[in-house]
């Protein structure tokens, strides 16, 4: 069973007097400056000079740097800008400022746990990842509530660095909800592996295969939309209230049995096998290296996905039946 470390289970006095500097203002970077400071701890900024961010993270009432000398100044980096931006920022700016002692902290471990950003030795490395965007993370906090959140190890020079990250994870509010203990390399394993089989592409190609074979099967594609698009998200929100059981006792017996017959057929074990194939090529390496390789080369691929889905007449018909029922598309 997973370690779970609440409120009370956590000492953040450890890190109380330290300074505490947050590379990043967007989603994350932003909620959890904010959330740190009313929890009573010193946060700075470390940002891009006369960028938007600089101005917002200012008129909120942070002492704001450039990159490297906030990094100088801080005791622990909470490193928040994107994945795909970290390798440049953290060899120019953030390598050359890092002394022994310092503390390196991510939210994700895909950088680290596929050796593109390497810390040195001497630095504590640790994540704490909320999980939640963080408009949430902070109207949870605000709320009294809290997100739960994954920490990890990947470097304990200090012999403190678990302490250190929990009570991290406790200033951002995480702890009210529970904090589970995992590492850099379960947790970017499996970030990865939900996104591709489930959360992004398994979802979104269920979805446009189930639209394509309604219209093919000469059914109207809006109906078609509203079937197998607009309705998932209702489903969607049974299962994140109560469960797949909660679900299936919300829907009909008619959907019950038709689901619970059908559903197997068609996501059946052929489609487990291509998921355990999409699983090695994350865990051997395969993937990161591709990624990387897209990036370097101006992410032309993914442009071009990306056109081919805004093209497609699911997303065509989408639009305009969201406009008809009042939703931004």
């Amino acid at each position: 069973m997973a370690k779970i470390y609440r409120d009370e289970d956590i000492d953040e006095g450890l890190i109380k007097g330290s300074t505490i500097a947050v590379i990043g203002y967007g989603s994350q970077g932003r909620a959890q400056s904010l959330n740190l400071r009313d929890s009573g701890f010193n946060v700075i900024l470390g940002l891009r000079k006369g960028g938007k961010s600089w101005s917002l993270a200012s008129r909120e009432g942070f002492e704001v740097y450039e990159i490297p000398e906030a990094v100088e100044k801080g005791d622990i980096i909470l490193f928040l800008i994107p994945d795909t931006e970290q390798p440049g920022v953290y060899e120019e700016q953030i390598e050359p400022k890092l002394r022994e002692g310092k503390s390196l902290c991510f939210a994700h471990g895909f950088n680290v746990h596929f050796g593109v950003i390497r810390p040195p030795r001497e630095v504590d490395v640790f994540m704490v990842a909320p999980k939640s965007p963080g408009l949430k993370v902070r109207e949870s906090y605000l709320q009294g509530r809290g997100v739960p959140a994954l920490v990890a190890v990947y470097n304990d020079y200090s012999g403190k660095a678990l302490q250190k990250a929990l009570a991290i994870a406790k200033g951002i509010g995480c702890s009210r909800a529970g904090v589970i203990e995992t590492t850099f390399k379960e947790e970017t394993e499996t970030d990865l592996i939900g996104e591709q089989c489930v959360l992004v592409g398994g979802l979104m190609e269920l979805i446009r295969k189930g639209f394509e074979v309604l219209v093919e099967e000469g059914y109207q594609p809006e109906v078609a939309y509203f079937e197998v698009c607009n309705e998932a998200k209702l489903i969607m929100d049974l299962i994140y209230a109560g469960g797949l059981t909660g679900m299936l006792r919300g829907v009909s017996d008619t959907a019950k049995y038709g689901g619970l017959t059908v559903g197997p057929k068609v996501i059946d074990d052929r489609v487990k096998e291509n998921m355990k194939e999409a699983a090695q090529r994350v865990k051997d390496g395969s993937f990161a290296k591709e990624w990387v390789e897209e990036c370097s080369t101006g992410r032309r691929r993914l442009r071009a996905l990306m056109e081919a889905i805004e093209k497609h007449q699911l997303e065509v018909v989408g639009r305009e039946m969201r406009k008809l029922a009042g939703i931004e598309g």
